[in-house]
Protein backbone atom coordinates (compact mmCIF):
# COMPACT_ATOMS: atom_id res chain seq x y z
CA UNK A 1 0.00 0.00 0.00
CA UNK A 2 1.48 3.29 -1.13
CA UNK A 3 1.19 6.34 1.09
CA UNK A 4 1.61 9.83 -0.28
CA UNK A 5 2.52 12.78 1.88
CA UNK A 6 1.31 16.25 0.96
CA UNK A 7 3.29 19.10 2.47
CA UNK A 8 1.53 22.45 2.70
CA UNK A 9 4.07 25.22 2.21
CA UNK A 10 1.66 28.13 2.09
CA UNK A 11 -2.06 28.77 2.03
CA UNK A 12 -3.40 31.24 -0.51
CA UNK A 13 -5.50 33.92 1.20
CA UNK A 14 -7.69 36.41 -0.60
CA UNK A 15 -7.70 39.99 0.64
CA UNK A 16 -10.68 40.67 2.90
CA UNK A 17 -10.62 44.46 2.60
CA UNK A 18 -11.11 45.33 -1.05
CA UNK A 19 -10.35 48.63 -2.83
CA UNK A 20 -13.73 49.88 -1.55
CA UNK A 21 -12.21 49.95 1.94
CA UNK A 22 -9.18 51.87 0.70
CA UNK A 23 -11.49 54.43 -0.90
CA UNK A 24 -13.41 54.80 2.36
CA UNK A 25 -10.26 55.37 4.41
CA UNK A 26 -8.98 57.75 1.75
CA UNK A 27 -12.15 59.83 1.38
CA UNK A 28 -13.05 60.02 5.06
CA UNK A 29 -9.47 61.11 5.78
CA UNK A 30 -9.61 63.85 3.14
CA UNK A 31 -12.94 64.93 4.59
CA UNK A 32 -11.93 65.40 8.21
CA UNK A 33 -8.55 66.80 7.12
CA UNK A 34 -10.24 69.45 4.98
CA UNK A 35 -12.79 70.14 7.73
CA UNK A 36 -9.95 71.16 10.05
CA UNK A 37 -8.73 73.62 7.37
CA UNK A 38 -12.25 75.10 7.17
CA UNK A 39 -12.22 76.23 10.81
CA UNK A 40 -9.83 79.24 10.68
CA UNK A 41 -11.81 81.18 8.09
CA UNK A 42 -15.39 80.11 8.81
CA UNK A 43 -15.49 79.77 12.60
CA UNK A 44 -12.62 81.97 13.78
CA UNK A 45 -12.80 84.50 10.90
CA UNK A 46 -9.03 84.62 10.54
CA UNK A 47 -7.92 87.21 8.04
CA UNK A 48 -6.86 85.67 4.74
CA UNK A 49 -8.46 82.29 5.46
CA UNK A 50 -12.09 82.90 4.45
CA UNK A 51 -11.80 81.82 0.80
CA UNK A 52 -9.48 78.95 1.71
CA UNK A 53 -11.83 77.65 4.40
CA UNK A 54 -14.90 77.78 2.16
CA UNK A 55 -13.18 75.66 -0.48
CA UNK A 56 -11.91 73.31 2.23
CA UNK A 57 -15.48 72.91 3.47
CA UNK A 58 -16.53 71.98 -0.06
CA UNK A 59 -13.81 69.30 -0.10
CA UNK A 60 -14.90 68.04 3.32
CA UNK A 61 -18.55 67.79 2.30
CA UNK A 62 -17.95 66.05 -1.04
CA UNK A 63 -15.58 63.48 0.44
CA UNK A 64 -17.65 63.09 3.62
CA UNK A 65 -20.78 62.23 1.63
CA UNK A 66 -18.94 59.86 -0.72
CA UNK A 67 -16.97 57.92 1.91
CA UNK A 68 -19.94 56.09 3.53
CA UNK A 69 -21.08 54.93 0.07
CA UNK A 70 -17.71 53.25 -0.46
CA UNK A 71 -17.95 51.71 3.02
CA UNK A 72 -21.41 50.28 2.28
CA UNK A 73 -20.09 48.83 -0.97
CA UNK A 74 -17.27 47.12 0.94
CA UNK A 75 -19.91 45.26 2.99
CA UNK A 76 -20.93 43.59 -0.31
CA UNK A 77 -24.53 43.70 0.91
CA UNK A 78 -25.51 47.21 2.13
CA UNK A 79 -28.35 45.69 4.13
CA UNK A 80 -25.75 44.30 6.53
CA UNK A 81 -25.16 47.78 7.90
CA UNK A 82 -28.20 47.62 10.19
CA UNK A 83 -26.61 44.71 12.07
CA UNK A 84 -24.15 47.16 13.60
CA UNK A 85 -27.08 48.92 15.26
CA UNK A 86 -29.13 45.85 16.22
CA UNK A 87 -26.15 43.92 17.59
CA UNK A 88 -23.79 46.50 19.07
CA UNK A 89 -20.45 45.06 20.23
CA UNK A 90 -18.56 47.32 22.59
CA UNK A 91 -15.27 45.53 21.93
CA UNK A 92 -15.48 46.20 18.17
CA UNK A 93 -14.18 49.45 16.73
CA UNK A 94 -16.35 48.84 13.66
CA UNK A 95 -19.42 48.84 15.88
CA UNK A 96 -18.34 52.13 17.43
CA UNK A 97 -17.64 53.50 13.96
CA UNK A 98 -21.22 52.86 12.86
CA UNK A 99 -22.25 55.50 15.41
CA UNK A 100 -19.30 57.85 14.93
CA UNK A 101 -19.80 58.21 11.16
CA UNK A 102 -23.40 59.57 11.38
CA UNK A 103 -22.30 62.03 14.08
CA UNK A 104 -19.55 63.36 11.86
CA UNK A 105 -21.42 63.40 8.54
CA UNK A 106 -24.61 64.78 10.10
CA UNK A 107 -22.67 67.49 11.91
CA UNK A 108 -20.74 68.30 8.74
CA UNK A 109 -23.93 68.77 6.70
CA UNK A 110 -25.39 71.06 9.38
CA UNK A 111 -22.14 73.01 9.64
CA UNK A 112 -21.93 73.46 5.85
CA UNK A 113 -25.55 74.61 5.64
CA UNK A 114 -25.09 77.20 8.39
CA UNK A 115 -21.83 78.41 6.85
CA UNK A 116 -23.28 78.71 3.34
CA UNK A 117 -26.72 80.14 4.11
CA UNK A 118 -25.69 83.78 3.52
CA UNK A 119 -23.90 82.79 0.30
CA UNK A 120 -26.96 80.93 -0.94
CA UNK A 121 -29.14 83.98 -0.25
CA UNK A 122 -26.71 86.17 -2.21
CA UNK A 123 -26.58 83.66 -5.04
CA UNK A 124 -30.40 83.61 -5.29
CA UNK A 125 -30.34 87.32 -6.18
CA UNK A 126 -28.17 86.78 -9.24
CA UNK A 127 -30.09 87.62 -12.40
CA UNK A 128 -28.41 85.01 -14.60
CA UNK A 129 -29.77 82.01 -12.69
CA UNK A 130 -32.53 79.80 -13.97
CA UNK A 131 -35.82 80.15 -12.04
CA UNK A 132 -35.45 76.62 -10.64
CA UNK A 133 -31.88 77.20 -9.42
CA UNK A 134 -32.78 80.57 -7.89
CA UNK A 135 -35.78 79.05 -6.11
CA UNK A 136 -33.66 76.19 -4.78
CA UNK A 137 -31.04 78.65 -3.50
CA UNK A 138 -33.72 80.65 -1.69
CA UNK A 139 -35.20 77.49 -0.22
CA UNK A 140 -31.84 76.24 1.08
CA UNK A 141 -30.88 79.70 2.37
CA UNK A 142 -34.00 79.77 4.57
CA UNK A 143 -33.79 83.53 4.88
CA UNK A 144 -29.99 83.68 4.65
CA UNK A 145 -29.49 85.05 8.16
CA UNK A 146 -26.25 84.20 9.91
CA UNK A 147 -26.23 82.58 13.34
CA UNK A 148 -22.78 82.57 14.86
CA UNK A 149 -23.89 80.62 17.92
CA UNK A 150 -25.47 77.83 15.88
CA UNK A 151 -22.47 77.76 13.53
CA UNK A 152 -20.07 77.42 16.44
CA UNK A 153 -22.16 74.63 17.98
CA UNK A 154 -22.33 72.75 14.66
CA UNK A 155 -18.58 73.15 14.20
CA UNK A 156 -17.96 71.81 17.71
CA UNK A 157 -20.21 68.80 17.06
CA UNK A 158 -18.48 68.10 13.75
CA UNK A 159 -15.04 68.44 15.35
CA UNK A 160 -15.96 65.86 17.98
CA UNK A 161 -17.28 63.58 15.24
CA UNK A 162 -14.10 64.11 13.18
CA UNK A 163 -11.91 63.18 16.16
CA UNK A 164 -13.98 60.06 16.81
CA UNK A 165 -13.83 59.01 13.15
CA UNK A 166 -10.07 59.62 13.04
CA UNK A 167 -9.68 57.53 16.21
CA UNK A 168 -11.81 54.61 15.07
CA UNK A 169 -10.41 54.39 11.52
CA UNK A 170 -6.92 54.14 12.96
CA UNK A 171 -7.76 51.80 15.80
CA UNK A 172 -9.78 49.30 13.75
CA UNK A 173 -6.64 48.62 11.72
CA UNK A 174 -4.16 48.87 14.58
CA UNK A 175 -5.91 46.22 16.70
CA UNK A 176 -5.21 43.49 14.13
CA UNK A 177 -2.43 41.59 15.89
CA UNK A 178 -2.05 39.06 13.08
CA UNK A 179 -0.41 41.71 10.88
CA UNK A 180 2.58 43.26 12.70
CA UNK A 181 2.76 46.04 10.09
CA UNK A 182 -0.60 47.30 11.33
CA UNK A 183 -0.24 46.59 15.03
CA UNK A 184 1.51 49.81 16.02
CA UNK A 185 0.29 53.03 17.69
CA UNK A 186 2.15 54.93 14.97
CA UNK A 187 -0.43 53.83 12.38
CA UNK A 188 -3.36 55.98 13.63
CA UNK A 189 -0.99 58.95 13.83
CA UNK A 190 0.13 58.38 10.25
CA UNK A 191 -3.50 58.15 9.12
CA UNK A 192 -4.27 61.52 10.72
CA UNK A 193 -1.17 63.28 9.38
CA UNK A 194 -1.68 62.07 5.80
CA UNK A 195 -5.40 62.85 6.02
CA UNK A 196 -4.58 66.47 6.85
CA UNK A 197 -2.07 66.53 3.99
CA UNK A 198 -4.61 65.09 1.54
CA UNK A 199 -7.29 67.57 2.64
CA UNK A 200 -4.88 70.46 2.13
CA UNK A 201 -3.79 69.05 -1.23
CA UNK A 202 -7.31 68.73 -2.61
CA UNK A 203 -8.14 72.23 -1.36
CA UNK A 204 -5.15 73.53 -3.32
CA UNK A 205 -6.38 71.72 -6.44
CA UNK A 206 -9.92 73.10 -6.21
CA UNK A 207 -8.58 76.60 -5.59
CA UNK A 208 -6.59 76.29 -8.78
CA UNK A 209 -9.69 75.03 -10.60
CA UNK A 210 -11.51 78.23 -9.59
CA UNK A 211 -8.78 80.32 -11.20
CA UNK A 212 -5.32 81.51 -10.31
CA UNK A 213 -5.34 81.69 -6.47
CA UNK A 214 -3.54 84.48 -4.69
CA UNK A 215 0.03 83.80 -3.69
CA UNK A 216 -0.83 84.46 -0.04
CA UNK A 217 -3.48 81.72 -0.03
CA UNK A 218 -1.13 79.21 -1.62
CA UNK A 219 1.68 80.06 0.81
CA UNK A 220 -0.62 79.61 3.83
CA UNK A 221 -1.66 76.16 2.66
CA UNK A 222 1.90 75.26 1.66
CA UNK A 223 3.13 76.05 5.18
CA UNK A 224 0.42 73.88 6.71
CA UNK A 225 1.26 71.11 4.24
CA UNK A 226 4.95 71.32 5.14
CA UNK A 227 4.09 70.61 8.78
CA UNK A 228 2.19 67.45 7.83
CA UNK A 229 4.99 66.20 5.58
CA UNK A 230 7.58 66.78 8.28
CA UNK A 231 5.41 64.89 10.76
CA UNK A 232 4.93 62.00 8.29
CA UNK A 233 8.69 61.68 7.77
CA UNK A 234 9.25 61.76 11.53
CA UNK A 235 6.70 58.99 12.10
CA UNK A 236 8.31 56.87 9.39
CA UNK A 237 11.76 57.41 10.88
CA UNK A 238 10.55 56.39 14.36
CA UNK A 239 8.94 53.22 12.93
CA UNK A 240 12.14 52.30 11.11
CA UNK A 241 14.30 53.02 14.16
CA UNK A 242 12.11 50.86 16.40
CA UNK A 243 12.36 48.02 13.89
CA UNK A 244 16.11 48.23 13.32
CA UNK A 245 17.06 48.48 16.98
CA UNK A 246 14.67 45.76 18.12
CA UNK A 247 13.42 47.97 20.97
CA UNK A 248 9.89 47.09 19.90
CA UNK A 249 9.45 43.39 18.99
CA UNK A 250 6.33 44.05 16.91
CA UNK A 251 8.16 46.64 14.77
CA UNK A 252 11.16 44.33 14.41
CA UNK A 253 8.88 41.50 13.29
CA UNK A 254 7.13 43.73 10.76
CA UNK A 255 10.46 44.90 9.36
CA UNK A 256 11.73 41.33 9.13
CA UNK A 257 8.64 40.31 7.17
CA UNK A 258 8.98 43.17 4.68
CA UNK A 259 12.78 43.20 4.29
CA UNK A 260 12.98 40.33 1.73
CA UNK A 261 10.50 42.05 -0.61
CA UNK A 262 11.97 44.27 -3.33
CA UNK A 263 8.52 45.68 -4.05
CA UNK A 264 8.15 46.89 -0.46
CA UNK A 265 11.60 48.48 -0.52
CA UNK A 266 10.78 50.35 -3.72
CA UNK A 267 7.42 51.46 -2.32
CA UNK A 268 9.03 52.68 0.89
CA UNK A 269 11.61 54.68 -1.04
CA UNK A 270 8.90 56.06 -3.30
CA UNK A 271 6.76 57.12 -0.34
CA UNK A 272 9.67 58.69 1.54
CA UNK A 273 10.96 60.40 -1.59
CA UNK A 274 7.61 61.88 -2.61
CA UNK A 275 6.99 63.08 0.96
CA UNK A 276 10.44 64.68 1.13
CA UNK A 277 9.89 66.29 -2.29
CA UNK A 278 6.54 67.70 -1.19
CA UNK A 279 8.14 69.07 1.97
CA UNK A 280 10.96 70.69 -0.01
CA UNK A 281 8.58 72.25 -2.55
CA UNK A 282 6.23 73.49 0.19
CA UNK A 283 9.15 75.25 1.90
CA UNK A 284 11.18 76.40 -1.11
CA UNK A 285 8.55 76.75 -3.83
CA UNK A 286 5.30 77.46 -1.91
CA UNK A 287 3.76 79.08 -4.97
CA UNK A 288 3.65 75.75 -6.84
CA UNK A 289 0.21 74.95 -5.44
CA UNK A 290 -0.91 72.63 -8.24
CA UNK A 291 2.14 70.37 -7.99
CA UNK A 292 2.29 70.11 -4.21
CA UNK A 293 -1.49 69.58 -4.11
CA UNK A 294 -1.21 66.62 -6.49
CA UNK A 295 1.72 65.21 -4.53
CA UNK A 296 -0.16 65.51 -1.22
CA UNK A 297 -3.27 63.72 -2.53
CA UNK A 298 -1.03 61.08 -4.13
CA UNK A 299 0.76 60.48 -0.81
CA UNK A 300 -2.52 60.10 1.09
CA UNK A 301 -3.76 57.50 -1.41
CA UNK A 302 -0.41 55.68 -1.66
CA UNK A 303 -0.14 55.28 2.11
CA UNK A 304 -3.61 53.80 2.45
CA UNK A 305 -3.36 51.53 -0.58
CA UNK A 306 0.07 50.23 0.42
CA UNK A 307 -0.83 49.59 4.06
CA UNK A 308 -4.35 48.23 3.60
CA UNK A 309 -3.97 46.18 0.43
CA UNK A 310 -0.25 45.49 0.73
CA UNK A 311 -0.58 44.70 4.43
CA UNK A 312 -3.02 41.90 3.61
CA UNK A 313 -0.45 40.38 1.24
CA UNK A 314 2.10 39.89 4.02
CA UNK A 315 2.17 36.14 4.81
CA UNK A 316 0.79 35.06 8.17
CA UNK A 317 2.37 31.62 7.75
CA UNK A 318 4.59 29.91 5.27
CA UNK A 319 6.75 31.52 2.59
CA UNK A 320 5.98 34.10 -0.04
CA UNK A 321 3.58 37.02 -0.18
CA UNK A 322 -0.07 36.47 -1.02
CA UNK A 323 -0.69 37.57 -4.62
CA UNK A 324 -3.16 40.33 -5.45
CA UNK A 325 -4.07 41.78 -8.81
CA UNK A 326 -6.48 44.70 -9.11
CA UNK A 327 -9.59 43.39 -10.90
CA UNK A 328 -11.20 45.50 -13.59
CA UNK A 329 -14.76 45.03 -12.36
CA UNK A 330 -16.99 46.34 -9.59
CA UNK A 331 -14.63 45.23 -6.81
CA UNK A 332 -11.61 46.85 -8.44
CA UNK A 333 -10.91 49.52 -11.03
CA UNK A 334 -14.56 50.06 -11.97
CA UNK A 335 -15.42 50.65 -8.32
CA UNK A 336 -12.62 53.22 -7.96
CA UNK A 337 -13.77 55.04 -11.10
CA UNK A 338 -17.38 54.92 -9.89
CA UNK A 339 -16.49 56.48 -6.54
CA UNK A 340 -14.51 59.20 -8.32
CA UNK A 341 -17.57 59.78 -10.51
CA UNK A 342 -19.74 60.20 -7.40
CA UNK A 343 -17.33 62.86 -6.11
CA UNK A 344 -17.47 64.66 -9.46
CA UNK A 345 -21.29 64.53 -9.43
CA UNK A 346 -21.45 66.02 -5.93
CA UNK A 347 -18.95 68.71 -6.95
CA UNK A 348 -21.08 69.67 -9.96
CA UNK A 349 -24.30 69.63 -7.94
CA UNK A 350 -22.95 71.83 -5.15
CA UNK A 351 -21.07 74.28 -7.37
CA UNK A 352 -24.18 74.71 -9.53
CA UNK A 353 -25.75 76.38 -6.50
CA UNK A 354 -22.54 77.92 -5.13
CA UNK A 355 -19.96 78.52 -7.87
CA UNK A 356 -16.31 78.23 -6.92
CA UNK A 357 -15.85 81.92 -7.68
CA UNK A 358 -18.27 82.83 -4.88
CA UNK A 359 -16.71 80.35 -2.47
CA UNK A 360 -13.20 81.66 -3.08
CA UNK A 361 -14.25 85.29 -2.56
CA UNK A 362 -12.35 86.78 0.37
CA UNK A 363 -15.28 88.76 1.75
CA UNK A 364 -16.98 87.38 4.86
Amino acid sequence: MNTSIVETVNVLREVAWLPWAVQYFFLIGLSYGAFVISLPGIVWRRSGWIGISRVALLVALICGLSAPIALLADLHQPGRSYHFYLHFTSSSWMSWGSFFIPVYVGGLMLYAWLAWRPLLAQQALQGDLSPLTARLCRLLAAGGSESRGALFAAAALTFVGACLVALYTGMEVMVVRAIPLWHTPLLPLLFVVTALAGGIGLTLLLQRLAGQPSNDDTVRLARALALTQGAALAIGAVWLLLGLTGVSPIHAQALAQLAPSTAWKVTALWAAGSTALTLWLALRRPGSGLLIGLLAVHSAWLMRWTLLIGGQQVPKSGAGFYPYQLPLGFDGLLGIVGTAGLCVFLFIAITTLLPLERLTAKSA
